[in-house]
């Protein structure tokens, strides 16, 4: 390809280096829509005929052909995606072949093939993400009136639905695929045109590639379009806090699931035995997703690492931008459908949850009934502090420390002042938008599936 400013051939060992057809391979179908446009836009700016475009297209679509047969057979020579697909579609077509690469370098055709993949990517990610959410959905309307301990610093705290606790992961889920949403919007910036760097001497029709390869907007500047790998550093860091919160997910169940907790079980299908112990039941598939997390998070740090000193314009470090992507997509296809399946089949043992529920975890309805008796809230908490402590004093709890003993405490708290202390009653009174009342859970689930509407099952 551009061997006639050298004399010699490349050291062998520096070709094993240089060459990248080996992990870039899977970018031929992006490679070759991207050639297919590129050859009728060159056949629109009179570059080259009707035929010689016909031609090309014809042979490029045999070379996919035989990618897609496995029948696609390397050489040597094959340095990478753009090397292989042009030296094959050469020896289908003949010199006409060596007309395509007119007015373009590998340095756009690398970026646009690399956003045209990540576009793609984000797509199936989002499906994925749109799987678990759609889970956490059926869970929830299934249990939707569940009480459980909720807990903060792994302290029980107040109690909450556990429908509440698992459309918290549902939010967090939204989040991420607004964030892909975006990154899309932001990968889908054509840089096919820009040539090296200095943008093409012909007169290719920019808005024309655009349009074919499904770009809605142009770069406008051929330096920064060569070598901008922001879109991927931005999928990447997407994937990274996807895994983050699949992690935090898997944590909590793995915790609900031993039998010191006993809320939830995992379905056999999704756990593993041990090779010593018979009794085992483990749930190796929410720990690799918390062990994934890690490789996601490494994928950003090499990416940002591999960015960050370079010089402006293409550099063939970016080469290295490909492994962390295309691991990171990987792992994701792996994992998600994974942790859909885990939470679709979870068993949820109510019982144990409601068991699990402590009359202390109701002081804050005793404060906050001090404060609708007219006490200032902080003098309210402390007036509770004072009953809890005297409750343990006595060995006994909330409900059965006398009402006197309350009244001398503070006296606004009336005459039955442990009417307040039951659950249900915490649970409903929690009833602003985002609180854990059954009301505002289900109008939450109701809002859930209308932002999933295209994709959960009725």
């Amino acid at each position: 390809m551009w061997g006639g400013r050298f004399s010699k051939p490349m050291d062998e060992a520096f070709a094993r280096l240089n060459a990248s057809f080996g992990f870039d391979r899977r970018l031929y179908d992006v490679d070759i829509r991207g050639s297919i446009a590129y050859a009728q836009a060159l056949a629109r700016a009179n570059l080259i005929t009707a035929a010689e475009c016909d031609a090309l297209i014809d042979g490029l679509r045999r070379v996919k052909a035989e990618f897609e047969a496995g029948a696609f057979e390397a050489v040597p020579s094959d340095e990478d995606i753009h090397t292989a697909v042009e030296r094959r579609l050469g020896e289908l077509i003949g010199a006409v072949a060596a007309k395509l690469h007119t007015g373009r370098s590998r340095n756009d055709q690398v970026a646009t093939d690399t956003r045209l993949f990540t576009l793609g990517a984000i797509h199936h990610v989002r499906e994925g993400l749109r799987e678990i959410q759609a889970a956490l959905i059926e869970q929830s309307e299934q249990h939707l009136d569940v009480l459980m301990p909720g807990y903060t610093h792994l302290q029980r705290a107040q109690p909450i639905l556990f429908s509440h606790w698992l459309m918290s992961y549902f939010w967090m889920l939204q989040r991420d695929v607004e964030r892909l949403d975006g990154c899309a919007a932001r990968a889908a910036v054509l840089p096919l045109g820009a040539g090296a760097l200095a943008g093409s001497a012909f007169s290719i029709d920019r808005e024309f590639l655009a349009r074919e390869l499904g770009f809605p907007s142009i770069s406008l500047n051929s330096v920064d379009a060569v070598s901008d790998r922001d879109f991927i550093a931005e999928f990447l860091f997407d994937a990274a806090l996807v895994g983050a919160h699949l992690s935090r997910l898997a944590e909590d169940l793995i915790l609900y699931s031993t039998a010191e907790f006993g809320f939830v079980e995992l379905d056999e299908a999704y756990t593993t035995g041990s090779s010593l112990m018979p009794q085992k039941k483990n749930p190796d598939a929410l720990e690799l997703a918390r062990g994934k997390s890690a490789r996601l998070i490494g994928h950003l740090t090499t990416l940002l690492t591999l960015l960050k000193g370079l010089p402006s314009s293409y550099n063939k470090d970016l080469q290295e931008d490909k492994g962390p992507l295309f691991d990171a997509v990987d792992t994701l296809d792996a994992l998600l459908p994974v942790v859909a399946g885990v939470i679709r089949t979870l068993r949820v043992y109510p019982d144990r949850m409601r068991a699990a529920l402590d009359l202390a975890m109701l002081a804050t309805d005793l404060a906050d009934d001090l404060v609708r008796r007219g006490v200032p809230f902080r003098e309210a908490h402390r007036k509770v502090g004072e009953a809890i402590r005297l409750a343990e004093a006595r060995g006994v709890t909330l409900s059965q420390l006398p009402a006197e003993d309350y009244r001398r405490i503070a006296p606004e708290f009336g005459a039955n002042p442990t009417q307040v202390l039951d659950f249900a009653h915490s649970i409903s009174a929690h009833n602003v938008t985002g609180g854990t009342a059954p009301q505002v859970v289900r109008e939450q689930i109701g809002h859930a599936r209308q932002l999933l509407a295209p994709t959960v099952p009725e």
